[in-house]
């Protein structure tokens, strides 16, 4: 993705004459240059001061229009009269973050005098800024402080990062090889809704659609590809070239050069397959999916396309942060008093972004599906601080449900697990994160992101106007259940009739 831009759009009036408004004008330039110079996401763009209603809904709409725009940032330096933004909030279809700040840190209490005060005067211009949106019932992010302070300026950053996750979410399309699994629930869901809550494109193709792609790769691309995982991973003898199981190694790097293709053919972004419609493939795509997520690519098993799109936006939202994302399914726990925990993992597809290590490359009997063995990555996520995020479609709305947990090390080895995976301790503590979990009706596929913290997720959510609902170290049940039933009523009477 090329670099979006965020416009930094500033109030005043002419009431304080031109001086004044010059004075504006550079004050809110030097606020864009610190904004600037903290390395966003995207570029923080200066626009010239708006007096007065008709630019201020010309400005919108040119932003509105403007594909490099995905957000803007708004600050009343002065008074700025709020009948003057009606118009142009009720047009603004951009992401809004309300920057409460001001131009000086500290008072200069020795020389403050009424000229001072009047054109320093955010203390009170944004309260009558704020009182518009809030009446109006602008979706907003606010972020109030100086924009010289390290957690003014992470706020901002996370919320830019939420505004591109927006802007990735509107344009993307997803590709669905098969359906879903037979008779499962959670991952159904109404891609129509979808697409008017998202923005995302969700359709379906045939598997062997698919297997002719892959039947197109040249002998010398997986050469060539077969060579880079000899020398990114610890391949096993049997794949290695000469070895009893090598045909199996390029098979795996012809479906990862067919899929890429494929995706690239279409436009898409993000994934599914299903192990129960493989059509004419020979394995179901492990190390493929493995690598295209390690790229960028969202992907969802078992034809979770709201998985698929989790991955996705927490890829792009994590752009240039340590870290990564990947599917992660909550696979079984250990019980022991005080030492409970939960293994994640899936048939094959966790994401190698999730470890800094070098996984191993190894092929073993799946037991499902039908076909050979497949080729897979296999390694432990590194410990740290991560968050699991889910997609539902509660019928009438979607949920999000996010639970903070620390990922672990495994109490033990384990030598005989032939697969990618994940061992994490929730917050607030086992049994609070597995009830709340379930109360929810959150899926049994999540997104785990070591990168895109809460705060970013939650910016989403009040962009996308989605629910979300949030397991962390100060959840109780009793609160979290309660949570869910305002909330259910807050989206009923939200919707209107």
């Amino acid at each position: 993705m090329s670099k979006k831009q965020i416009w930094f759009l500033t109030g005043s009036q002419h009431l304080y004459g031109p001086e004044v408004l010059e004075q504006v004008a550079a004050n809110s330039k030097s606020l864009v240059n610190t904004l600037s110079s903290v390395g966003l996401v995207a570029d923080v763009v200066w626009k010239p001061v708006l007096t007065n209603k008709e630019d201020i809904r010309a400005r919108v709409l040119q932003a509105n229009a403007d594909d490099c725009c995905i957000g803007v940032i708004m600050w009343m330096h002065t008074f700025s009269p709020a009948k003057m933004w009606i118009a142009g909030l009720e047009a603004l279809q951009k992401p809004l973050l309300h920057l409460h700040t001001q131009a000086n840190d500290a008072l200069p209490w020795a020389s403050i005098d009424m000229d001072f005060m009047n054109l320093n005067q955010a203390a009170h211009g944004d309260r009558e800024f704020a009182h518009i949106q809030t009446r109006l019932g602008v979706a907003r992010k606010t972020v109030s402080g100086s924009v010289n302070n390290p957690n003014v300026q992470a706020r901002v950053g996370n919320w830019a990062r939420a505004a591109l996750g927006w802007y990735e979410s509107q344009h993307a399309r997803l590709v669905r090889f098969g359906d879903n699994m037979r008779d499962v629930a959670v991952t159904e869901g109404d891609k129509v809704e979808a697409e008017r809550v998202f923005g995302v494109s969700v359709n379906t193709y045939g598997v062997n659609d698919l297997a002719a792609a892959i039947a197109q790769v040249s002998p010398a691309d997986v050469d060539a590809l077969v060579a880079e995982y000899e020398e990114l991973y610890d391949v096993v003898p049997p794949l290695r070239k000469g070895g009893a199981r090598h045909e199996s190694l390029r098979y795996g790097a012809r479906q990862e050069l067919g899929l890429r293709s494929f995706l690239e053919a279409h436009g898409a972004t993000a994934f599914t397959t299903s192990f129960e419609d493989l059509g004419e493939l020979k394995q179901l795509p492990g190390l493929a999916v493995q690598r295209l997520t390690a790229q960028g690519y969202g992907f969802g098993a078992e034809g979770d396309w709201k998985t698929a799109i989790l991955v996705r936006l927490a890829k792009v939202m994590g752009t240039g942060l340590s870290g990564g994302a990947s599917l992660m399914e909550d696979y079984t726990y250990n019980l022991v008093p005080g030492a409970e925990k939960i293994l994640g993992a899936h048939m094959l597809e966790v994401c190698p972004s999730l470890t800094s290590g070098k996984p191993a490359l190894e092929i073993h009997p799946l037991g499902i599906g039908g076909k050979e063995d497949p080729v897979r990555l296999v390694f432990t996520a590194d410990p740290g601080p991560a968050v699991v995020v889910g997609l539902a479609d509660m019928r009438d709305r979607f949920r999000l449900t996010l639970n903070v947990v620390n990922v672990v090390e495994p109490d033990e080895l384990l030598p005989n697990l032939p697969v990618a995976r994940a061992v994490w301790e929730p917050e607030p503590d086992f049994y609070t994160s597995t009830e709340s979990w379930l109360t929810s009706g959150a899926p049994h596929h999540s997104c785990m992101s070591t990168a895109v913290g809460a705060e970013i997720w939650a910016d989403f959510a009040q962009i996308a106007g989605v629910e979300l609902a949030v397991i962390d170290a100060d959840t109780t049940a009793a609160g979290f259940e309660q949570q869910l039933r305002f909330n259910q009523a807050y989206y009923r009477l939200a919707q209107g009739l």
